[in-house]
């Protein structure tokens, strides 16, 4: 603390460190703010970092024409209402000092210290951040807002604040700019400050990005509320009347008030239920204050006494907090007039919560559990959210997950040991594997809910028991990627599954390149590694395996590695590379690459065809028989297109498409199932057409080892009796009959 500071706390006479200032400016409301709730050794602390940030900002102004220290001001007044720790509200004065005037971290550190030197620090970096089409860079700085938040929840706060205001003086900017900041606000910001329980921030975002979005449908709503609330004020005072009345006459104090939903969650309604204003009967709720839980469900019970609830209306918050700490019960009642009320009943200490989420963290310094539990769930957030991003291949990608994971909706479900866990609404199984771990969902092979199998990709509802059977040898299947919906899901899976073609065609591209290399009359073991660190220099990359990763995918042609290869230590090899005219050997194919190796859907291949490869950028190795007639066009470029041959021992079930046609009798489809099992193959999948009462074509998927164990299945299948046409399907109008 500074000398002048400590001398002043030390005079009795004098009971303020802050300035003289006109009763309505921003420094005065921040002072009557500080005084609620802090010491006075602490504001002293407060005004020397005022004075720090006037003086280093001193000539700067905003684009309203005002002194730039009021924006800080404003910041911290928005914190000393949550009545946040004093570092908190010095980075909040101090937040553009060293990004935005000649003030080093280390002059701050100097003056007030590490901590408040490692927070402006972090919000110093979050300043340009401008959420601009999602582009690249908009989208690494956001990332880089997140490790911020990561270390001090507190940064967020700061910066959350900083929006806050910066959205209440938005009118002075450009109309482009406006929405374009709305939108980032709504769709990044008012989301943040929902899942860490800042109520009252979080709506004022969502109405102020509203007002920019959409002014006109904003001023329409705006009037429509004024005058809702003088046609239903006469209602609302006698509802509010008889609450108070019935819970005085049963002894239990509570502070009762109405409430007005704000204009954005008014909107969502109209727009999400597809209805007009006038439809919308809850514009006004009741919120019920009592002292203590019990009361909470004592006040429930006498008000449904009063008014009856409406079935299927009511939700337990208290005993199933939201994730963000929200705790509440909500009920809808039938008022008089047939008005549908909507009461929301909590304690003091709920209530105080409800509105400074994370922040009671700091206003309440106790031990209640509830409070902990809440820190608990933010840090695991925070962390979950670390996780999405070290698995997201690129900022753009993380981006979308962490948007998906502010899904504010939420369902909640049970762990075998009784654990309640939210997740996202629409999750799946496989949601929940993977919140309960990483290793339980790429592992998960099945699931039990509420004692029952079911499919992994069964949606989930509140209070389903879920059990989840795992197998070592298992990992994430890409059909996954359909249903899942939460971030932390969707990030390790494409993890999971990139990693794995990575390695995949890293294998490929080495057998496509020594392919090459023999071509040339060259030796793959013999190259040196000098050779691959000036190809790898050449070609800028990290290492050998992307190059090889690369050949595999398609994006490099490995003969031209081959030759760049050769060319690196021995330019007397250019003579033979330009005049041989070897062909490229075959690759073999086993069936076992993995997504390396892709087996086309038009023709469906299968060993015992004649085949070629045809290399697709970013898939890879796509396998085609030779007389498939969706690759006739791209026979003219045989740069793309690769030898391949069957390995005589594929260990692979291969999918084929049948058709047959068979007489419309009872039995018939078992019948033909039968065969298909004695023939040692399996049906993956079974459709049928009827053309008249007396013929039926069924199409089926089966999986066989090769063309010798298809045509056996199809001459089994021949002489079922009432078995009248049986040909291999290959794609579109491509049928083969196999004798």
């Amino acid at each position: 603390m500074a000398k002048s500071a400590v001398k002043r706390q030390q005079e009795p006479s004098k009971p303020t460190v802050a300035p003289l200032l006109p009763a309505d400016s921003e420094e005065s409301q921040l002072t009557i703010l500080l005084r609620q709730y802090l010491k006075f050794e602490d504001i002293a602390q407060v005004w020397e970092a005022y004075r720090f940030s006037a003086k280093a900002h001193e000539g700067q102004t905003r684009k309203s024409g005002e002194p730039y220290i009021t924006h800080p001001v404003s910041v911290a007044c928005v914190l000393a209402g949550l009545h946040l720790d004093v570092p908190t509200l010095i980075a909040a004065l101090l937040h553009d000092v060293v990004e935005d005037t000649g003030v080093t971290k280390q002059q701050v550190a100097d003056q007030f210290g590490k901590q408040v030197a490692e927070l402006v620090d972090g919000l110093s970096k979050l300043d340009k951040i401008e959420f601009q089409s999602a582009t690249q860079a908009q989208a690494e700085n956001f990332r880089k807002m997140l490790l911020a938040m990561s270390q001090d929840v507190r940064v967020i706060l700061v910066k959350l604040a900083d929006r806050l205001h910066n959205m209440q003086t938005l009118e002075v900017m450009a109309p482009e700019k406006r929405r374009r900041i709305a939108r980032e606000t709504l769709d990044i910001y008012a989301p943040i400050a929902n899942r860490l329980g800042l109520n009252s921030i979080y709506q004022e975002l969502e109405d102020l990005s509203f007002k920019y979005l959409y002014p006109m449908r904003f001023r329409v709503i705006s009037k429509a509320i004024l005058a809702a609330r003088g046609n239903r004020k006469e209602v609302v005072g006698k509802i509010l009347d008889a609450l108070k009345l019935r819970l005085k006459e049963m002894n239990v104090e509570a502070d009762i008030t109405g409430r007005e939903k704000h204009l954005y969650s008014i909107y969502k309604k109209m727009t999400g239920k597809t209805v007009t204003f006038s439809q919308i009967y809850d514009i006004y709720g009741f919120r019920v204050i009592v002292k203590d839980l019990p009361t909470c469900y004592l006040a429930l019970g006498i008000l449904h006494g009063l008014y009856k609830p409406i079935p299927g209306k009511f939700k337990d918050y208290i005993a199933i907090p939201k994730a963000n700490g929200y705790q509440s019960l909500h009920t809808t009642l039938f008022g008089p007039f047939g008005t549908p009320i909507e009461v929301q009943i909590r304690s003091g200490e709920m209530h105080n919560i409800a509105d400074a989420g994370v922040a009671a963290h700091w206003l309440y310094k106790t031990t209640d559990a509830h409070l902990t539990a809440l820190q608990q769930q933010t840090h695991q957030w925070l962390q979950r959210l670390l996780d999405i991003q070290s698995e997201s291949a690129d900022s753009l990608e993380f981006l979308e997950h962490f948007k998906v994971d502010l899904f504010p909706d939420e369902v909640y479900v049970f762990t075998p040991k009784g654990k309640i866990m939210a997740l996202p609404k629409g999750a799946t199984a496989v949601d929940f594997a993977y919140a309960v771990h990483t290793d339980i969902g790429n592992r998960c092979v099945a699931v039990k809910i509420n004692q029952e199998l079911a499919p992994l990709r069964t949606e989930l509802h509140n209070g389903d028991h879920l059990e989840i059977i795992t197998a070592a040898h298992a990992h994430p299947n890409p059909a996954w990627l359909n249903y899942v919906v939460s971030g932390k899901a969707r990030a390790h899976i494409r993890h999971f599954l990139k990693s794995m073609q990575s390695t995949e065609s890293a294998h490929l591209g080495e057998r496509m390149l020594n392919q090459a290399l023999r071509a040339l009359h060259a030796d793959p073991a013999a190259i040196h590694d000098a050779q691959w660190q000036k190809l790898l220099r050449d070609y800028g990359a990290k290492n050998k395996e992307e190059i090889l990763t690369d050949i595999g995918l398609g994006k490099r042609l490995n003969v031209m590695v081959a030759h760049q290869l050769l060319a690196v230590t021995d330019e007397q090899v250019e003579g033979p590379i330009r005049q041989s005219n070897k062909p490229l050997g075959s690759i073999t194919i086993r069936g076992s690459e993995g997504m390396a190796v892709q087996f086309a859907q038009c023709c469906r291949p299968i060993p015992g065809d004649p085949i070629l490869g045809f290399i697709n950028k970013d898939k890879g190795l796509i396998i085609h028989t030779h007389d498939c007639q969706a690759i006739r066009k791209f026979r003219v470029d045989p740069e793309k297109w690769l030898d391949v041959e069957w390995d005589p021992d594929t260990k692979k079930l291969f999918k084929v498409n049948l058709k047959l046609a068979a007489a419309n009798q009872r039995g018939m489809l078992a019948k033909i199932a039968a065969g298909i099992a004695d023939a040692g193959s399996n049906i993956d999948n079974v459709s049928m057409e009827s053309d008249d009462t007396s013929y039926t074509t069924m199409n089926f998927t089966v999986q066989v080892e090769n063309r010798a164990h298809l045509a056996d299945l199809m001459r089994r299948l021949r002489k079922i009796p009432d078995v009248v046409r049986i040909n291999r399907v290959k794609g579109a109008g491509q049928e083969q009959k196999i004798q």
